[in-house]
């Protein structure tokens, strides 16, 4: 599934194939809480990407094969290949909010063309680190 959704992710996005999928781990949420949504509790986040090469999804959602979770890899996928590309400033928050409305768009791109019809995907930013 890794390799199909990767070249998904390629095609849509127009990023070049890295040749080597990124490495994907299965964490609890509780690691979602503490590494994307910095402590705060109300983290809807399940997928994460670390700009490092790994992809992390919530393993409550590791055996689960929808097509909203399928865009989901999709979209962490987009950041593994901008990352790669270094067209972002990591550092920066606003080329993280434009990598951000890139992913988001993409995923909506995958899911429109999977689900035949339009999908609503409503943008969660994560914050700067450091800002509240």
């Amino acid at each position: 599934m890794i390799a199909v959704l990767l070249s998904w992710t390629v095609h849509l996005s127009q990023y070049p194939h890295p040749g080597e999928p990124p490495i994907v781990e299965y964490r609890p949420h509780s690691f979602f809480v503490e590494h994307a949504c910095f402590g705060k509790e109300k983290c809807k986040v399940a997928g994460w990407y670390n700009n490092n090469g790994i992809v992390y999804i919530d393993e409550n959602i590791e055996d689960q094969d929808d097509a909203i979770t399928r865009s989901l890899y999709v979209h962490e996928f987009t950041h593994y290949l901008q990352d790669l590309s270094g067209k972002y400033d990591n550092n920066d928050c606003a080329d993280q909010q434009k990598r951000e409305r890139e992913a988001y768009s993409i995923q909506r791109q995958y899911l429109n063309k999977i689900a035949g019809r339009f999908v609503a995907i409503y943008m969660d930013y994560p914050p700067c680190p450091g800002n509240s």
